[in-house]
């Protein structure tokens, strides 16, 4: 548990994933930003407990958006304490099986190890119809948060927020950016920090990236928490905010760089075409070569097996016949 700042506290799951917890002002009172992968439940409960007192709850979830890795413990815990789940009107959709988010995008320049590895995500979809509640869109306070303003900062998610105190301008950014390298797994694991782009392949829209970065370094943050990173307290925390805005390039190839997905109240309203994977065509076909070979082997196996119950060994000590077929041969 790190603290980014006075009454926020980092807790980092599983190596690469964040959650905050933010006191509200009053005493015992806190809310629970995002909620990590599925099966963090556990881990989150047991941090909570041990920073403010055995049983204790939030007064509410707020997701940042609602990605795997950000909403996966959602549920299990809405259960668990019995709190509402509050996320932008535009995440709705994803969080309540109604659409799945745009896939990813293997193949965009500069995704690095992540884009390797995005391949093999599952398509990201929950059922939160019975917890989930939009944040209120005519103010920017988050419930039970008076000190905090959410902002809207679209581009990895369509209704994905990060949320800013003035007072002391923290920031909890979600995924507009990284405080690691997150096109690398092995900086990510590590937490090394610097400042960049979060989760190229995820990037459904980079001109929506690349504008909320920019708006998040124009509030000149003081104290940094992401999705992703290691927690960056201080006053020279936004400088490489700074930096990234000033030297944004949407990338020079991928899937959404020249067509953005668009999306809308109803989930995906256009995707542009995937374009060909020669690494995905690559594991497809030795996927189809393994599969051939064993079934291959089945049909070897399940052949020898119908030959052995047609002729059966003879038990031991027991004379040999033939049948007469045998002796014709």
């Amino acid at each position: 548990m790190k603290q980014v700042a006075p009454g926020v506290h980092q807790l980092t799951i599983q190596r690469f994933v964040n959650v905050y917890f933010i006191e509200t002002g009053r005493p015992g009172e806190w809310v629970l930003v995002d909620t990590g992968l599925p099966g963090s439940a556990q881990a989150i409960v047991a941090a909570a407990d041990e920073l403010f007192y055995p049983g204790t709850h939030p007064e509410a979830i707020i997701l940042t958006h609602g990605h795997l890795d950000h909403a996966g413990s959602a549920q299990a815990l809405a259960e668990h304490w019995k709190v509402p789940v509050l996320a932008h009107q535009l995440e709705l959709p994803f969080l309540t099986a109604r659409a799945v988010y745009p896939p990813a995008d293997p193949t965009v320049a500069g995704g690095g190890s992540l884009a390797f590895v995005a391949r093999f995500f599952p398509p990201q979809s929950f059922q939160l119809s019975d917890y989930v509640q939009q944040l209120p869109a005519n103010d920017l306070d988050p419930p039970f948060l008076p000190d905090w303003q959410w902002h809207h900062v679209p581009g990895h998610a369509p209704g994905q927020v990060a949320l800013f105190r003035e007072k002391d301008r923290t920031l909890l950014g979600a995924d507009a950016f990284a405080t690691c390298n997150h096109e690398s797994v092995p900086a990510v694991l590590l937490q090394l920090e610097a400042v960049s782009i979060a989760g190229a392949p995820f990037n459904y829209d980079w001109q929506q990236v690349g504008e909320s970065i920019r708006q998040l370094a124009d509030l000149r943050p003081e104290a940094i928490g992401c999705g992703h990173g290691p927690a960056m307290p201080g006053p020279g925390a936004g400088a490489g905010l700074r930096k990234l805005a000033d030297e944004f390039r949407i990338p020079a190839h991928g899937r959404y760089v020249q067509h953005p997905a668009r999306l809308d109240a109803n989930g995906i309203a256009y995707l542009p075409p995937a374009p060909h994977d020669p690494i995905r065509t690559k594991f497809g076909l030795a996927a189809a070569a393994l599969g051939g070979l064993v079934g291959a082997a089945w049909l070897v196996k399940s052949y020898q097996k119908k030959k052995q119950n047609q002729y059966p060994r003879p038990k031991s000590g027991e004379p040999k016949h033939f049948r007469t077929e045998e002796v014709a041969r």
